[in-house]
């Protein structure tokens, strides 16, 4: 899906399973079944993202609700030249995934124990997965959202969302766009898999 990975992208890449699977030993912050399917479920799930925007360098991008460090560090290794800001309330997690960048020389992401309410940078995106309903992320991120533009896509939220973000958005006003992750990969995994777009600027 991604062929034109540099050799230090691709071994960054590769250091991922022994990284998580190590730490997920002392911290659990990935479920046992899902460690086994690590590239699938949780980096690939993730890279969407990349799939959907070619990031310009100079972008701002805060991971709201970083769990375990996704989707912020696979697309800072994908985007080299993008600063990313990856926020959890929970500090074990924010260990862990500060723990993964040190090992990886990340130098292009930064982590933080804060909830999103409590932030006051803005930002060109923010991105999530598996957070919150659009109801409750939309009013979260539209304060962050800084209206100068550097990207093709317009500022806003981009939330990798299962099949239930249809009832999530009814209601809501913001211009919104909804992509099947089964048009970015093949594996069957993504056949119940969205990124849902919304303009915040």
């Amino acid at each position: 899906y991604f062929p034109n990975l540099t050799e230090d992208q691709t071994a960054k890449f590769a250091a991922l399973q022994d990284l998580y699977t190590l730490w997920n030993e002392q911290i659990n912050v990935i479920s046992r079944k899902d460690i086994e399917n690590l590239y699938e479920r949780h980096i690939l799930h993730s890279l969407a993202i990349a799939r959907f925007c070619e990031f310009s360098p100079g972008t701002s991008i805060m991971d709201l609700g970083t769990g375990g460090g996704f989707p912020a560090i696979p697309l800072a290794i994908i985007f080299p030249h993008v600063t990313f800001h990856a926020i959890d309330g929970t500090a074990k997690k924010i260990k862990v995934v500060q723990a993964v960048i040190d090992k990886l020389g990340l130098e292009n992401i930064v982590t933080q124990q804060l909830r999103a309410e409590e932030n006051k940078k803005q930002y060109d995106f923010i991105v999530t997965r598996a957070v919150a309903s659009l109801e409750k992320l939309i009013p979260w991120s539209e304060r962050l959202i800084h209206k100068d533009q550097k990207n093709a896509v317009p500022n806003g939220l981009i939330a990798l969302k299962g099949g239930s973000f249809k009832e999530e958005s009814k209601g809501l006003k913001q211009y919104m766009e909804h992509y099947p992750l089964q048009d970015f990969f093949d594996e069957e995994f993504f056949q119940t898999k969205y990124l849902v777009y919304v303009q915040l600027s």
